[in-house]
């Protein structure tokens, strides 16, 4: 039976906005193997800007909160109406608004796939070169709101770097439009800036204008793989050193290696505890010269050295990287991972200490991420039925913010705070930056109805 706040909402928005039966879809997101639900109290779905305008002003007129949701693919719990309110779901603003493939540019709303925006401008020779995971699933208002990354950060910049203009619903139901078609723009405070990575908490994102490049005609990825941490973290410094500008550097390490080491789509050697991913693009000669140096850097020490050049094999090696975190949740049922990222310096520090502290909680542990950035997935390896290991996994996820604060870096390089890290924003800032980031919540959303409880 429908409650009332839904028959209320659908006086607001009409019939067909306003999702009817079952509500269990909307209660988790991607970390629901972590035993993190909640319980919505009605979910709606906008087709248009105004729509969701009259949702915030109704939300602001009965003190309800709104969590807003893209894919729902989100590692953080940041789709998670973990209070209730009303989740708003996105997926029906599907629109591409404008596409200029001669201007290098795009207008979507936000619930466009990430797989769309990429297959649109490949199909006329271009890139958005943003590439976060589960791209059938993941939509360009959620990576916008979390500034996603993925493997080709190192060279391209997280989602926000590609995002000339945010179209987004904020208190108390208000249209607002920062940037647009156009590249430069200082005529006032950086808003567009303060939405990209806001997680639903300062407003709702509800479309982008987003900025496109001529696609590389080639790219070249090599793959090493190295009998110790040592080895690998120094062939990946090595590539820095070189003032190569690879276009991804990736790396996978120990158990997550041994968990993925079936499908890898060649031999590795059963020394390897170590593997390097580095790729370049350009035109073909470019890219060429370019893979050559990255052989020649990639080989002192290497146990095994493999250069795919046919885009099968590419596809192959990049696809086997794709499935390294459903290799290791497969060992023993589900994880507990953390996006934590350090200086390139410290990248050896942080792996080691993820393992220590695996050993200091009684939990198998192990890393893979965007070496080039210093980013990190640091991972234990769970029974997601077993209460007492799921405690211990977020008390070493605790241990790992931490670490990585100690380290000179910061609890999260993409995934965001969400609802998992909350309170957790102390360990890296003080006191006075995180007043300024009250304060710019308060004026926001002086309610503390958008999202209530995370990016905190």
């Amino acid at each position: 039976m429908m409650s009332a706040l839904a028959e209320d909402l659908i006086r607001v928005l009409g019939q067909g906005r306003v999702v009817a039966g079952s509500l269990s879809a909307y209660a988790a997101d991607a970390t629901e193997h972590e035993g993190l639900r909640g319980e919505p109290h009605a979910v709606v779905q906008p087709q248009s800007a105004e729509e969701v305008a009259r949702i915030v002003s109704w939300a602001y007129r009965n003190d309800v909160a709104l969590v807003p949701r893209g894919g729902g693919t989100g590692f953080s719990g940041g789709a998670v109406p973990v209070d209730g309110g009303v989740v708003v779901d996105l997926s029906r603003m599907a629109r591409v608004r404008a596409f200029d493939p001669e201007l290098w540019r795009m207008h979507v709303d936000a619930g466009v796939l990430t797989s769309t925006v990429r297959r649109l401008a490949r199909e006329h020779g271009l890139l958005f070169p943003p590439d976060p995971g589960a791209a059938e699933q993941s939509q360009i208002g959620g990576n916008i709101a979390t500034n996603a990354g993925g493997p080709h950060a190192f060279k391209y910049g997280a989602t926000g770097a590609w995002v000339t203009g945010i179209e987004a619903v904020v208190a108390p139901g208000e249209i607002i439009r920062v940037g647009g078609a156009i590249r430069k723009d200082v005529a006032g405070y950086d808003i567009r800036g303060l939405l990209v990575g806001s997680e639903g908490t300062l407003g709702i994102i509800t479309g982008a204008w987003l900025r496109l490049i001529p696609a590389p005609e080639v790219v070249l990825p090599v793959a090493a793989a190295y009998d110790s941490v040592q080895e690998g973290c120094a062939a990946i410094e090595s590539i820095l050193a070189s003032g190569l500008v690879a276009a991804a550097v990736e790396f996978v390490e120990g158990t997550a290696l041994t968990a993925s080491r079936g499908a890898f789509p060649a031999a590795l050697p059963e020394a390897a505890r170590f593997l390097v991913i580095a790729e370049t693009d350009g035109t073909a000669a470019e890219a060429a010269a370019a893979a050559e140096e990255l052989r020649e850097l990639l080989q002192p020490n290497a146990l095994l050295l493999q250069a795919p050049k046919t885009r099968q094999e590419i596809s192959a090696l990049w696809r086997w990287r794709d499935g390294v975190s459903l290799a290791v949740s497969a060992q023993r049922g589900g994880k507990v991972s953390e996006d934590i990222v350090v200086p390139l310096d410290r990248l050896r520090d942080a792996i080691d200490g993820t393992n220590l502290i695996g050993e200091r909680f009684g939990l198998e542990a192990c890393s893979w991420g965007h070496a080039g950035d210093g980013n990190l997935h640091s991972t234990f390896l769970i029974n997601p039925e077993n209460d007492d290991e799921l405690k211990r996994a977020h008390q070493a996820a605790r241990a790992l913010h931490e670490l990585a604060t100690n380290l000179g870096g910061s609890i999260s390089g993409e995934h965001g705070l969400g609802w998992l890290k909350r309170d957790q924003l102390h360990l890296q800032w003080n006191e006075a930056a995180i007043e300024l980031h009250h304060g710019i919540k308060a004026t926001f959303d002086p309610k503390g109805l958008f999202n209530p409880g995370k990016k905190t």
